[in-house]
């Protein structure tokens, strides 16, 4: 019921930016929350930043002060701003989309942080 495409990873040198989107399309009244996540290699996949409908959000200790998530009621995206990225930030990143009772992922987008 809801497709979600991410894109903008990339290779970045430490201490770049990136900006990740995640345009979601279906049936847009069933999501109740949106967030990204990442699993680098040989981890679990873990929560970055999270957002609900009323625009508040939450983030993961490791990033606050350097990860934005905003949503864009235009283009019906979400997306996360990377400043100040870290080798320890290499890892896919995905999108997610909270529904009842289901969610839903993207494919993912590599980013990887590397001199």
């Amino acid at each position: 019921q809801v497709q979600l495409a991410e894109s903008g990873g990339g290779l970045v040198e430490p201490g770049g930016s990136l900006r990740l989107s995640c345009v979601y399309s279906g049936r847009l009244g069933s999501i109740v929350a949106m967030g990204w996540y990442r699993q680098g290699s040989g981890t679990q996949r873990e929560l970055v930043a999270h957002i609900n409908k009323d625009g508040s959000t939450k983030y993961d200790d490791s990033v606050k002060g350097r990860f934005t998530i905003s949503r864009d009621n235009v283009r019906n995206s979400i997306d996360l701003q990377m400043n100040n990225l870290k080798p320890e930030d290499t890892a896919v990143y995905y999108c997610n989309a909270e529904t009842r009772p289901y969610g839903y992922w993207g494919q993912g987008t590599q980013v990887t942080v590397s001199s």
